[in-house]
Parts: structure tokens; C-alpha cells; sequence
């Protein structure tokens, strides 16, 4: 029977741990890239120092990642409590951040409430129903909805769901048009000049405008409400900008070598546009379709204060006209919310980004 060397036996284990130890830096190393897209790098040294990388750097890099945001932000909420009581408005002082929340936990109890009274109506309607139809009177058996008071998140979910609407229409127009600007030089010399001149208009310019054509085109029954269409389509004129400038450079700067290939190989337009222009023109339209998401939602919050159009923007200004002792802390919440849901807007575009283009890292 042959001996076994004890030190080759921990020779083999050493080897076996430092494969077992580089296979996963690889997958952080992997993971690390997707950290950043969604605003979370600050995970990576950590699970580095977790698995014994260097624990001395990585936590220094810890401290950079989160420990100095997250220090600012006690820095900042520090301050909002000392200086707050310091400021004497109509309304009383400046509710600090303690103020701030309890408010936020007013309106998440106000939303459930709704919600019970919500139903309590659609119980209170089967029952009467019910009823109804064992009476044998079905023809008066009715449905409604139900029409209360709408919570903080419907206003939130209302607001969401007309910038990507208006998102959405504004990034039909622009990248068909960014695309034909890019290809031809004539179109480019035709659109430039409107572009120079509509692109500066603030939207309470176009609200008025928007606001009576859609009042006497549409009609009240349609499938969306006047209001919902008139805060879209304002946000649709002021937010295709960035995108339709961005698309029209990026397919501009497209490598001639590549455009002289594609003579070459006699593509057709279509096939053109769909396997040269569009990936080679992609980082750019999506920074600009980052830009147009980011102006869409300011502009939106703008437009609903100021068409009184439900969303967030008719709640901050609800908040302001009510008066009570409570209203300046809801509209810091509302304040908050919209700076919170502008970040996670980036991120999401930024997220899609990264699936569809890329860069040395990735």
C-alpha cells in the first residue's frame, strides 16, 4: 500500500479552497455590475469582506459606499430638526422630520379606512342586490362603483400611471423622428428649427392649449378622462425633447465604416435601421429617454397643481389651500415621495439600460 504525504493531501485542500474562493469573487465580480445599475454597490464589499477579501479595503469601501450617505443623511436630518421650529410660517413652524412621520402613518391609516368603507359599500351593494333578485325585482338590481375620497396612493399610483402614459407617447414621436433626423441631413435641417423654439416652452405655457383642444376634441365618455389625457399629452410635449435630440446624435455619430458596409451588403431600409442604427445608436436614446422620464415627472406634478387634475401635484396643492396644522407635514411627505419615486424612475430606466446595451464593464 502506497503512503500518502500528509502535505500533499493539504497542498490538494489549499488548491481546492483558493478555486473554490476565486469561483466566488467571480460571481460577486458578476453580481457587482447588476449593484450598481440598481443603486446597491455598496453590497459588493460586503459580500467580498464576508468571504475573507482583504477586510481592512473593504471596509473602507463600506464606508464610502454607505457609511458616508448614510451619515449625510443624519447630518441633513439633524439639521431639518434644529432649524425647523426656527421658521414660523402661517401654518405654524416647519414640522420636522419626527412631525413628518406621524403624518405618514396619518395617511397610510386614512388609505385603510377608505379601503374598509370601500368594502363596506360593495357588501352593503351585493346584499341589496341579493336581495333584489330573491324578491324577483332583477330589474332593479343595480352596479356602481364606488366614488370616495381617493387615498394617498391612488393619487400616487395616478400620477405613475400618466407620466408613463405621456412617457410612452413622447418616445413614439421622438425616436421614429430622432431616427429619420440621424439618417438624413434634410430632416435634420427641417425639425432643428422647431425643436430650438418648442423645446424651452415651460408647461404651464402648454396646459392652457392642451387643456382646450382636448375639451373640444374629446369626448367625456371615452376610455380615459379628460384630465388624465390633458396632464399625459402636456407631459408628452415637454418630455420628447431629450429623447428625439439624443436618438437624432446617436444615429448621426453611427461609424461610417459601418454605413458604407451596409451599402455594400445593399441592405434595405428596415433591416438598416434594425441591425446597424438602432444598436449602435442605443447608450444615447436611452440617456435620452432617462432625461425625458426625469422631465416628465416634474413636469406632471407641475401640471396637476396647476389644472387641479388628480395626482400628486392636486394633493400638495389640496394640502396647501385646506390650511390645517398638519398641511405643511403632508406636503413635505408628498415632497419626499415624489424625490423617492423620481430615483427609483432613474434606476428603472437606468436597469432596462443596462439589458439592452453595453459598455467596457459589462
Amino acid at each position: 500500500m502506497t503512503a500518502i504525504d500528509p502535505s500533499e493531501i493539504a497542498a490538494q485542500d489549499s488548491a481546492d479552497r483558493e478555486a473554490r474562493r476565486q469561483r466566488l469573487f467571480t460571481k460577486i465580480n458578476a453580481a457587482d455590475k447588476w449593484f450598481q445599475v440598481l443603486g446597491l454597490a455598496w453590497l459588493t464589499p460586503m459580500a467580498k469582506a464576508a468571504a475573507g477579501d482583504n477586510p481592512r479595503a473593504q471596509g473602507k469601501e463600506i464606508w464610502r459606499l454607505l457609511g458616508v450617505p448614510l451619515l449625510a443623511i443624519a447630518l441633513f436630518l439633524g439639521a431639518w430638526s434644529a432649524l425647523a421650529p426656527k421658521v414660523q410660517t402661517s401654518l405654524g413652524a416647519i414640522p420636522g422630520p419626527m412631525q413628518v412621520w406621524e403624518q405618514v402613518g396619518v395617511l397610510n391609516d386614512d388609505a385603510a379606512r377608505e379601503r374598509d368603507k370601500e368594502a363596506a359599500f360593495y357588501v352593503r351593494q351585493d346584499e341589496r342586490n341579493a336581495k333584489l333578485i330573491a324578491d324577483g325585482q332583477e330589474d332593479r338590481v343595480k352596479q356602481r362603483i364606488y366614488t370616495g375620497k381617493p387615498t394617498y396612493y391612488d393619487q400616487i399610483w395616478t400620477s405613475i400611471k400618466t407620466v408613463f402614459f405621456g412617457f410612452l407617447l413622447a418616445s413614439a414621436v421622438a425616436i421614429p423622428l430622432g431616427i429619420a433626423a440621424g439618417l438624413s441631413p434634410m430632416v435634420s435641417a427641417a425639425i432643428n428649427p422647431l425643436i430650438q423654439i418648442f423645446k424651452p416652452v415651460s408647461p404651464l405655457a402648454w396646459l392652457p392649449i392642451v387643456t382646450m383642444v382636448v375639451s373640444a376634441t374629446y369626448a367625456s365618455d371615452g376610455l380615459m378622462s379628460k384630465s388624465f389625457l390633458t396632464s399625459a399629452i402636456t407631459v408628452t410635449l415637454c418630455s420628447l425633447w431629450p429623447t428625439l435630440i439624443n436618438t437624432t446624435l446617436g444615429v448621426a455619430s453611427i461609424d461610417k465604416d459601418l454605413v458604407s458596409v451596409s451599402k455594400v451588403l445593399k441592405m434595405n431600409t428596415w433591416t438598416k435601421i434594425t441591425k446597424l442604427v438602432l444598436p449602435s445608436a442605443l447608450p444615447l436614446m436611452f440617456t435620452g429617454l432617462r432625461l425625458s422620464l426625469g422631465v416628465g415627472w416634474m413636469v406632471l406634478i407641475a401640471a396637476e397643481m396647476l389644472a387641479q387634475n388628480p395626482g400628486l401635484g392636486k394633493f400638495v396643492w389640496d394640502e396647501f389651500q385646506n390650511g390645517s396644522s398638519q398641511s405643511l407635514a403632508k406636503i413635505i411627505v408628498a415632497v419626499l415621495t415624489i424625490g423617492i419615486i423620481g430615483f427609483l424612475l432613474d434606476r428603472l430606466m437606468y436597469a432596462i439600460q443596462s439589458m439592452f446595451t453595453f459598455t467596457n464593464n459589462r
